[in-house]
């Protein structure tokens, strides 16, 4: 029986704005430590295997679904810890937790395996990694004899944010190591005095969202209680195609699929039948969050003596419990308690840790301006590298690009912008109309209107150049591709 992990890679990246954003969502950040999110995530179940040994047990690679925007973040940050996913399947818009187990659960049974799935957002951060796992361990022995087993987090305080999960009796499975408990209802966000009663009772825990069974079991489940988005998926797997690293799913029938959860779509449904498969829960105390908010990452770093949390070039006098972060200029706070700021190179937050989730409002009326802090950070990321914006006016723009070594940009074509480069370090093979030639430092070339371009880094050091655009129109999806190793079309920039 194979350990089969699943990692849900979704998320709008709005709740912890301005650090994370609609096209890098707070999952591909590193928010309480050297790793990303996602990266902690995959690392998580090192040394499951030797901790805690199963007979005929086997860990296996993970199978990530994500959103298509997000696929090369996924891939890179995989090979930047030096591992490899089984696959990362491509959402290509977004239905809720159930489409995308289901999704899953078909890839994990496509060559008649059938493992035990464990279903973990890539957003969560959990301290004790040693305790999850042995958590993990009785989770897949009960699994493996027909358990939909989940995890209830020992609440530390009467959190009004989270779902609750109310226990039933003690359930008894063969080798466990911890407790165990029928799952006896899933329960709504409560308000302050209802919290206060669940945490004085005892039998109320955390609704975690991570989840272990066997994939036949899911699948079994979701057609009975959702067969419309059981048959949605599985049209849409039905055309499922390899795209290099990714596997892709019909757009338009994975589309007419039903939005739904996990916990809504099945595992509510599943405790209202009673017996006829176990449900289980399992209380796990491993220091959990999912850092649903800015108090949330403020609870889980490192604070000092006034117990304010301080990350980049921070100035503190008479202020305590504030979270501070600085990513491009010196920050100072004098006389302030209890707040939030977050400083970065295109926006700046400033808010009471009382108010935090109201970051929305914030959000919603820059998407709804169609405003560029909402999806992008001044920083954009693509898979050759990355570019940002230095400067910017009427008709030009002035940008600093990153090319990987090895990496190349689309051979491309604008309709309205001219754009002249120069290389700061490197070496830079340029293609512009006919000719092909090489850059090296200080050098300079110009790319006119309309004319079909590439660049390149050949060498093996990154490569380092400014652009500077001018024309009457300068959006990124000016732009017209006849060759890219990355398979995207002009709406994909």
């Amino acid at each position: 029986m194979l350990l089969q992990p699943v990692i849900l890679s979704g998320g709008s990246g709005t709740r912890l704005w301005p650090l994370s954003r609609e096209a890098y969502p707070k999952q591909f950040l590193p928010l309480t430590g050297e790793h990303t999110m996602l990266q902690e995530t995959v690392r998580r179940l090192d040394g499951l295997e030797r901790e805690h040994p199963r007979q005929g047990a086997g860990l296996v690679d993970p199978i990530v679904v994500c959103n298509e925007a997000h696929r090369f973040l996924v891939a890179e940050q995989f090979r930047a810890v030096g591992r490899r996913a089984a696959a990362i399947v491509l959402e290509p818009e977004g239905r809720n937790t159930a489409p995308a187990l289901t999704l899953a659960a078909r890839i994990a049974v496509v060559e008649g395996a059938d493992p035990v799935l464990l279903v973990m957002p890539a957003d969560h951060t959990i301290a004790d990694e040693p305790g999850f796992r042995a958590a993990v361990s009785d989770a897949f022995a009960l699994a493996s004899d027909g358990a939909v087993v989940t995890f209830g987090i020992v609440p530390g305080k009467p959190e009004t944010g989270y779902g609750y999960i109310r226990r039933g009796q003690p359930y008894h499975g063969d080798g466990l190591d911890g407790a165990a408990y029928r799952l006896d209802a899933f329960v709504e966000k409560p308000d302050a005095a209802t919290a206060e009663s669940y945490l004085a009772s005892g039998d109320y825990l955390w609704n975690s969202g991570i989840f272990v069974l066997r994939a036949s079991r899911w699948l079994t489940l979701i057609e009975r209680f959702r067969p419309d988005i059981a048959e949605a998926v599985t049209r849409a797997c039905a055309a499922v195609s390899d795209d290099g690293d990714f596997q892709r799913v019909d757009p338009a029938l994975f589309a007419a699929c039903p939005s739904d959860s996990i916990d809504y779509a099945v595992m509510e449904r599943l405790t209202a039948e009673g017996e006829s498969v176990p449900a289980v829960v399992l209380p796990l105390d491993v220091g959990w969050s999912d850092v649903g908010a800015w108090p949330a990452l403020w609870e889980v770093r490192a604070r000092d003596a006034e117990g304010n949390v301080r990350d980049g070039d921070t100035f503190v006098h008479e202020a305590a419990d504030n979270l501070l972060i600085a990513q491009h200029r010196m920050l100072a706070v004098i006389g302030v308690n209890d707040l939030i700021v977050v400083e970065t190179p295109d926006a700046v937050l400033v808010a009471d840790k009382a108010h935090a989730q109201d970051v929305k409002a914030v959000t919603e009326s820059l998407r709804r301006d169609q405003r560029n802090e909402y999806r992008h950070h001044q920083r954009v990321h693509r898979p050759w590298g990355a570019y940002e914006s230095i400067d910017q006016g009427a008709r030009y723009q002035v940008k600093r690009l990153t090319v990987k070594p090895g990496e190349s940009l689309s051979l491309q074509m604008h309709h309205h912008r001219a754009e002249h480069w120069i290389v700061v370090s490197g070496t830079a093979r340029v293609t512009c109309g006919e000719e092909t030639f090489l850059l090296t430092e200080n050098q300079s070339t110009y790319i006119p209107v309309g004319t079909r371009h590439r660049l390149e880094n050949p060498g093996t050091i990154p490569l380092e150049l400014v652009e500077v655009q001018s024309g009457s129109y300068l959006g990124e999806d000016d732009i017209v591709r006849y060759e890219d190793r990355y398979n995207r079309d002009a709406s994909d920039c």
